[in-house]
């Protein structure tokens, strides 16, 4: 298949927590662009993808491992430890600045929760903007939204939560959930928007001012 770098998957050094999310995001990336942060490689290999790039200061890939991944045809672009950025940022940039405009990050979910939270927040990168990028994570998928209408890809009985990041969300209005919003603001730190429910097809969420992490789980939650 001819390699799309319009879509790509990118493996974080973490648990896979694998899922019907991850299962379906490895299935739509098939055949895009493969890009590991690091010891991500092995998580990309673990789940039958051979990585197009391998980013990061690989300092949790041996030497054997690194010279199997070149001779199998990966590009290694190898870092600085004493770098500003991490591992999974630079192979985020990696794929933005490839021309990617949809990702799926997988194994950004560990026991770290420094790391887990750091993960979500690359979401906000500049590189990112006008991407579909999501993080997935067993039946989750997590992705930010900006000012606009957006749809709410779920079936009817989903959880669907709207998070405000960084500020205030202002003049949220929804659409076919089950405890409306009706140009209301949902403030950055109370959890009002956890927990929402899809109620019919074609859910939508329309905002005005801010950022909204959704995160949406089939079934309840």
């Amino acid at each position: 298949m001819t390699q799309d770098c319009k879509r790509a998957l990118v493996f974080a050094n973490g648990d896979l927590h694998d899922g019907p999310a991850v299962q379906q995001a490895l299935r739509q990336g098939a055949g895009g662009l493969i890009v590991a942060a690091d010891g991500g490689a092995r998580l990309a290999l673990a789940c039958g993808y051979r990585p197009d790039l391998v980013v990061g200061d690989m300092d949790s890939l041996d030497e054997a491992t690194l010279a199997a991944l070149l001779q199998d045809g990966a590009e290694l672009r190898r870092f600085s430890p004493d770098k500003d950025e991490t591992d999974l940022e630079l192979a985020l940039l990696t794929a933005a600045h490839a021309g990617a405009t949809w990702v799926r990050v997988l194994g950004a979910v560990g026991d770290r929760l420094d790391q887990t939270l750091a993960n979500i927040l690359l979401l906000t990168l500049a590189a990112l903007r006008g991407v579909d990028a999501r993080l997935v994570a067993g039946r989750q998928t997590l992705w930010l939204i900006g000012p606009g209408e957006h749809t709410l890809e779920g079936a009817p009985g989903d959880t669907i939560s709207l998070i405000p990041l960084g500020e205030d969300a202002v003049g949220v209005r929804t659409h076919a959930l089950r405890y409306p919003l009706c140009g209301e603001t949902l403030r950055f730190g109370p959890a009002r928007g956890v927990s929402n429910v899809i109620t019919a097809e074609g859910a939508r969420v329309i905002l005005e001012h801010g950022h909204l992490l959704v995160v949406h789980t089939p079934g309840r939650a």
